[in-house]
């Protein structure tokens, strides 16, 4: 295994709940409650969790109305596809030890 490519690995996917909606954002765009009930995590740890990769570009929130309840749309960016492919293939060469 080359140590080197560890240092490639991005520090957003390092959160086990992050890799957990990351993943779930892969199959498309998810409301906050999929996502809760994917992840079984707290609407506080959830929140801070998508405020980070949404700081970061991985995500891009939408904050919309489904009659007269808030809903909030949580998608992957093209630029988090990117990254969290760049992540999986790391990962494979670790593995794979090239």
């Amino acid at each position: 295994m080359e140590i080197n490519k560890l240092n490639d690995l991005s520090d957003i996917f390092q959160s086990k709940l992050r890799l957990m909606i990351i993943s779930a954002l892969m199959t498309g765009k998810k409301t906050f409650k999929e996502i809760k009930v994917l992840t079984n995590a707290t609407d506080g740890n959830i929140s801070v969790q998508i405020t980070n990769m949404e700081k970061a570009g991985f995500v891009m929130v939408t904050k919309t109305y489904m009659g007269k309840k808030p809903q909030t749309i949580i998608e992957i960016t093209e630029y988090g596809k990117i990254q969290f492919k760049n992540y999986i293939d790391t990962l494979n060469a670790i593995l794979n030890g090239s």
